[in-house]
Protein backbone atom coordinates (compact mmCIF):
# COMPACT_ATOMS: atom_id res chain seq x y z
CA UNK A 1 0.00 0.00 0.00
CA UNK A 2 1.24 3.41 -0.75
CA UNK A 3 1.81 5.25 2.51
CA UNK A 4 -0.11 8.81 2.85
CA UNK A 5 3.14 11.89 4.07
CA UNK A 6 2.94 12.80 7.48
CA UNK A 7 2.35 15.89 7.83
CA UNK A 8 3.06 18.55 10.88
CA UNK A 9 -0.85 18.41 11.81
CA UNK A 10 -0.60 14.10 11.82
CA UNK A 11 2.64 14.65 13.96
CA UNK A 12 1.51 16.80 16.62
CA UNK A 13 -1.79 14.74 17.27
CA UNK A 14 0.07 11.54 16.87
CA UNK A 15 2.76 12.00 19.77
CA UNK A 16 1.94 15.11 21.27
CA UNK A 17 2.87 13.40 24.85
CA UNK A 18 6.76 12.55 23.72
CA UNK A 19 6.53 16.09 22.26
CA UNK A 20 5.80 17.98 24.90
CA UNK A 21 7.98 15.84 27.54
CA UNK A 22 11.07 17.28 24.98
CA UNK A 23 11.45 21.21 24.70
CA UNK A 24 13.27 20.79 21.45
CA UNK A 25 14.56 18.57 19.01
CA UNK A 26 11.08 16.89 18.07
CA UNK A 27 11.59 13.60 16.26
CA UNK A 28 9.42 11.00 14.85
CA UNK A 29 9.43 7.15 13.41
CA UNK A 30 8.15 6.83 10.63
CA UNK A 31 8.71 3.67 8.35
CA UNK A 32 11.19 2.46 10.74
CA UNK A 33 13.48 5.48 10.23
CA UNK A 34 13.70 8.43 12.89
CA UNK A 35 13.40 11.72 11.12
CA UNK A 36 14.12 15.11 13.18
CA UNK A 37 11.66 17.95 12.83
CA UNK A 38 14.09 20.51 11.88
CA UNK A 39 12.07 23.73 13.25
CA UNK A 40 10.55 24.43 16.87
CA UNK A 41 7.79 26.36 16.61
CA UNK A 42 6.62 29.54 18.42
CA UNK A 43 3.96 31.98 17.88
CA UNK A 44 4.06 35.83 18.73
CA UNK A 45 0.55 37.00 18.64
CA UNK A 46 0.09 41.21 19.50
CA UNK A 47 -3.51 42.92 19.45
CA UNK A 48 -3.33 46.41 20.11
CA UNK A 49 -5.88 47.00 22.31
CA UNK A 50 -4.43 44.21 24.47
CA UNK A 51 -3.72 46.88 27.26
CA UNK A 52 -4.57 50.40 26.87
CA UNK A 53 -2.69 53.86 27.45
CA UNK A 54 -3.04 53.46 31.23
CA UNK A 55 -2.16 49.92 31.27
CA UNK A 56 -5.61 48.14 32.06
CA UNK A 57 -5.56 44.49 30.62
CA UNK A 58 -8.50 43.27 28.30
CA UNK A 59 -9.67 40.26 29.00
CA UNK A 60 -11.34 39.68 26.32
CA UNK A 61 -8.83 39.79 23.80
CA UNK A 62 -5.89 38.00 26.03
CA UNK A 63 -8.55 35.44 25.91
CA UNK A 64 -8.84 35.22 22.52
CA UNK A 65 -4.98 36.15 21.66
CA UNK A 66 -3.77 32.46 23.78
CA UNK A 67 -6.78 30.97 22.16
CA UNK A 68 -5.56 31.84 18.63
CA UNK A 69 -1.86 31.25 19.66
CA UNK A 70 -2.51 27.36 20.65
CA UNK A 71 -4.55 26.74 17.53
CA UNK A 72 -1.28 27.93 15.95
CA UNK A 73 1.38 26.70 17.94
CA UNK A 74 -0.78 22.71 17.33
CA UNK A 75 -1.85 23.73 14.30
CA UNK A 76 -5.68 22.47 15.38
CA UNK A 77 -9.18 23.62 14.73
CA UNK A 78 -10.06 24.64 17.82
CA UNK A 79 -9.02 25.62 21.12
CA UNK A 80 -9.86 23.14 22.85
CA UNK A 81 -8.41 20.63 20.90
CA UNK A 82 -5.13 21.87 21.54
CA UNK A 83 -5.58 22.34 25.21
CA UNK A 84 -6.81 18.40 25.06
CA UNK A 85 -3.13 17.56 23.36
CA UNK A 86 -1.44 19.53 26.13
CA UNK A 87 -3.45 18.33 29.62
CA UNK A 88 -5.81 15.22 30.61
CA UNK A 89 -8.81 15.20 32.92
CA UNK A 90 -6.69 13.52 35.55
CA UNK A 91 -4.36 16.00 35.92
CA UNK A 92 -2.75 18.33 38.63
CA UNK A 93 -1.88 21.62 37.33
CA UNK A 94 -0.22 24.16 38.48
CA UNK A 95 0.60 27.46 36.11
CA UNK A 96 3.89 29.03 37.13
CA UNK A 97 3.12 32.62 37.92
CA UNK A 98 4.60 35.41 38.45
CA UNK A 99 4.59 38.49 41.07
CA UNK A 100 7.91 39.96 41.40
CA UNK A 101 7.39 42.40 38.89
CA UNK A 102 6.27 45.00 37.85
CA UNK A 103 6.04 43.92 34.90
CA UNK A 104 4.21 40.71 36.40
CA UNK A 105 2.07 38.07 34.94
CA UNK A 106 -1.64 40.03 34.50
CA UNK A 107 -4.08 38.18 36.16
CA UNK A 108 -7.04 38.44 32.99
CA UNK A 109 -3.86 35.66 31.70
CA UNK A 110 -4.18 33.45 34.45
CA UNK A 111 -7.94 33.29 34.38
CA UNK A 112 -7.64 32.74 30.59
CA UNK A 113 -5.25 29.73 30.81
CA UNK A 114 -7.98 28.69 34.32
CA UNK A 115 -10.68 28.86 31.78
CA UNK A 116 -9.68 26.93 29.29
CA UNK A 117 -8.02 23.90 31.77
CA UNK A 118 -11.61 23.50 33.29
CA UNK A 119 -12.80 23.22 29.57
CA UNK A 120 -10.41 20.14 29.31
CA UNK A 121 -12.37 18.81 32.62
CA UNK A 122 -9.72 18.99 34.74
CA UNK A 123 -11.06 19.42 38.56
CA UNK A 124 -11.04 23.09 40.26
CA UNK A 125 -9.50 21.55 43.36
CA UNK A 126 -6.26 20.20 40.63
CA UNK A 127 -6.08 23.80 39.53
CA UNK A 128 -3.62 26.45 41.56
CA UNK A 129 -1.52 29.41 40.72
CA UNK A 130 1.85 30.23 42.14
CA UNK A 131 4.83 31.88 42.53
CA UNK A 132 6.58 32.51 45.67
CA UNK A 133 5.18 29.94 47.79
CA UNK A 134 4.81 26.93 45.58
CA UNK A 135 6.64 24.49 47.04
CA UNK A 136 3.94 25.26 50.13
CA UNK A 137 1.17 24.83 47.58
CA UNK A 138 -0.20 21.28 47.63
CA UNK A 139 -1.21 21.15 43.36
CA UNK A 140 2.18 22.49 42.69
CA UNK A 141 3.80 19.48 45.23
CA UNK A 142 1.70 16.71 43.55
CA UNK A 143 1.32 18.46 40.20
CA UNK A 144 1.25 16.12 36.83
CA UNK A 145 1.43 19.38 34.56
CA UNK A 146 2.58 23.03 34.70
CA UNK A 147 1.94 25.92 32.70
CA UNK A 148 4.90 28.44 32.84
CA UNK A 149 3.96 32.11 32.15
CA UNK A 150 5.71 35.13 33.20
CA UNK A 151 6.73 38.53 31.36
CA UNK A 152 10.40 39.34 30.47
CA UNK A 153 12.42 42.28 31.88
CA UNK A 154 15.86 42.93 32.11
CA UNK A 155 16.94 41.72 35.54
CA UNK A 156 20.30 42.81 37.86
CA UNK A 157 21.40 39.34 38.33
CA UNK A 158 21.02 37.70 35.22
CA UNK A 159 20.55 40.12 32.35
CA UNK A 160 16.63 39.16 31.91
CA UNK A 161 14.36 37.28 33.65
CA UNK A 162 12.04 35.25 31.55
CA UNK A 163 10.91 31.37 31.32
CA UNK A 164 13.80 29.79 32.27
CA UNK A 165 14.34 31.67 35.54
CA UNK A 166 10.64 31.24 36.76
CA UNK A 167 11.21 27.90 37.92
CA UNK A 168 13.51 29.51 40.66
CA UNK A 169 10.86 29.33 43.07
CA UNK A 170 11.00 25.68 43.06
CA UNK A 171 14.20 25.15 44.93
CA UNK A 172 14.28 26.18 48.78
CA UNK A 173 17.26 28.44 48.24
CA UNK A 174 17.16 30.66 44.85
CA UNK A 175 20.75 31.99 45.64
CA UNK A 176 21.89 28.59 44.98
CA UNK A 177 22.01 29.67 41.37
CA UNK A 178 23.39 33.22 41.07
CA UNK A 179 26.70 32.32 40.50
CA UNK A 180 28.43 33.60 37.22
CA UNK A 181 25.29 35.78 36.78
CA UNK A 182 22.96 33.34 36.90
CA UNK A 183 24.34 30.91 34.12
CA UNK A 184 22.86 27.63 35.12
CA UNK A 185 19.64 28.78 35.46
CA UNK A 186 18.66 25.88 33.07
CA UNK A 187 19.22 23.24 36.05
CA UNK A 188 16.16 24.52 37.68
CA UNK A 189 14.52 22.23 35.32
CA UNK A 190 15.99 19.22 36.47
CA UNK A 191 14.43 19.16 39.95
CA UNK A 192 12.39 16.08 40.61
CA UNK A 193 9.20 18.91 41.19
CA UNK A 194 9.02 20.23 37.42
CA UNK A 195 11.46 18.15 35.28
CA UNK A 196 9.29 16.75 32.42
CA UNK A 197 5.63 17.95 33.51
CA UNK A 198 5.72 21.82 31.78
CA UNK A 199 2.98 21.37 28.57
CA UNK A 200 3.11 25.12 28.08
CA UNK A 201 5.36 28.41 28.34
CA UNK A 202 4.26 31.98 27.22
CA UNK A 203 6.38 35.01 27.83
CA UNK A 204 4.30 38.01 28.18
CA UNK A 205 5.10 41.16 26.01
CA UNK A 206 2.32 42.96 26.95
CA UNK A 207 4.76 45.90 28.59
CA UNK A 208 8.40 44.55 28.84
CA UNK A 209 10.80 46.04 30.65
CA UNK A 210 13.81 46.53 28.35
CA UNK A 211 16.61 48.48 30.57
CA UNK A 212 16.98 48.49 34.78
CA UNK A 213 19.47 50.30 36.88
CA UNK A 214 20.33 48.28 39.67
CA UNK A 215 18.89 45.71 42.38
CA UNK A 216 15.51 47.05 42.24
CA UNK A 217 15.30 47.20 38.42
CA UNK A 218 12.07 48.78 37.31
CA UNK A 219 11.62 52.10 35.46
CA UNK A 220 8.52 52.68 33.71
CA UNK A 221 9.98 54.26 31.23
CA UNK A 222 11.67 51.48 29.85
CA UNK A 223 8.21 50.01 29.42
CA UNK A 224 6.19 49.98 26.22
CA UNK A 225 3.33 48.87 25.16
CA UNK A 226 3.77 46.04 22.97
CA UNK A 227 0.84 44.66 23.51
CA UNK A 228 1.72 40.57 22.37
CA UNK A 229 2.25 37.20 24.08
CA UNK A 230 4.66 34.49 22.52
CA UNK A 231 3.75 31.28 23.07
CA UNK A 232 5.45 27.67 22.53
CA UNK A 233 6.53 24.42 24.18
CA UNK A 234 10.18 25.08 24.04
CA UNK A 235 11.17 28.00 26.92
CA UNK A 236 14.81 28.33 25.47
CA UNK A 237 13.56 29.23 21.94
CA UNK A 238 11.12 31.78 23.17
CA UNK A 239 13.53 33.35 26.04
CA UNK A 240 15.85 33.60 22.79
CA UNK A 241 12.77 35.51 20.77
CA UNK A 242 12.30 37.61 23.87
CA UNK A 243 15.82 38.51 24.42
CA UNK A 244 16.47 39.61 20.75
CA UNK A 245 13.40 41.84 21.21
CA UNK A 246 14.46 43.68 24.03
CA UNK A 247 18.05 43.89 22.17
CA UNK A 248 16.00 45.61 19.27
CA UNK A 249 13.88 47.93 21.60
CA UNK A 250 17.05 49.08 23.14
CA UNK A 251 18.72 49.35 20.01
CA UNK A 252 15.56 51.74 18.69
CA UNK A 253 15.53 53.75 21.84
CA UNK A 254 19.40 54.57 22.82
CA UNK A 255 19.86 54.50 19.14
CA UNK A 256 22.90 52.62 19.03
CA UNK A 257 23.84 48.86 19.96
CA UNK A 258 23.34 48.86 23.29
CA UNK A 259 23.73 45.02 24.73
CA UNK A 260 22.11 44.14 28.67
CA UNK A 261 24.13 44.04 31.03
CA UNK A 262 25.03 41.78 32.50
CA UNK A 263 25.39 39.60 29.57
CA UNK A 264 22.25 37.04 29.90
CA UNK A 265 24.11 34.11 28.78
CA UNK A 266 21.79 31.45 30.95
CA UNK A 267 19.65 31.53 27.81
CA UNK A 268 22.33 29.91 25.52
CA UNK A 269 23.85 27.80 28.21
CA UNK A 270 20.48 26.35 28.45
CA UNK A 271 20.97 25.10 25.22
CA UNK A 272 24.78 24.78 24.51
CA UNK A 273 25.30 23.40 28.04
CA UNK A 274 22.14 21.69 29.62
CA UNK A 275 20.58 20.72 26.41
CA UNK A 276 16.85 22.39 27.41
CA UNK A 277 15.96 23.75 24.37
CA UNK A 278 17.39 25.94 21.48
CA UNK A 279 18.29 29.21 21.62
CA UNK A 280 19.38 29.47 18.00
CA UNK A 281 16.92 31.69 16.30
CA UNK A 282 17.64 30.11 12.74
CA UNK A 283 16.07 26.81 13.77
CA UNK A 284 13.18 28.37 15.28
CA UNK A 285 10.03 29.03 13.02
CA UNK A 286 8.15 31.62 14.30
CA UNK A 287 4.77 32.37 13.60
CA UNK A 288 4.09 36.16 13.50
CA UNK A 289 -0.24 36.81 13.75
CA UNK A 290 -2.15 39.84 15.04
CA UNK A 291 -0.68 43.53 15.10
CA UNK A 292 2.44 44.36 13.29
CA UNK A 293 2.89 48.22 13.73
CA UNK A 294 6.72 48.12 15.43
CA UNK A 295 6.74 44.74 15.06
CA UNK A 296 10.73 44.87 15.85
CA UNK A 297 11.11 41.25 15.20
Amino acid sequence: MEKKPITRRDFIRGATCAALGTAAGLSFAFGGEEKALPLVRAVLIRHKDAVDAKGVVNPTVIQKMMDDAVVALFDVEKPIDAWKLMIKPEDIVGIKSNVSGPPSTPGELEKALTKRILEVGVSKKNIDIGDRGVLRQKVFLNSTALINVRPIRTHHWSGVGSLIKNYIMFDPNPPNYHDNYCADLAKLWELPVVKGKTRLNILVLLTPLFHGIGPHHYDPKYTWNYNGLLVGTDPVALDSIGLHLLQAKRREYFEKDSPIRPTPHHVMFADTRHKLGTSDLNKIELIKLGWEKDILI
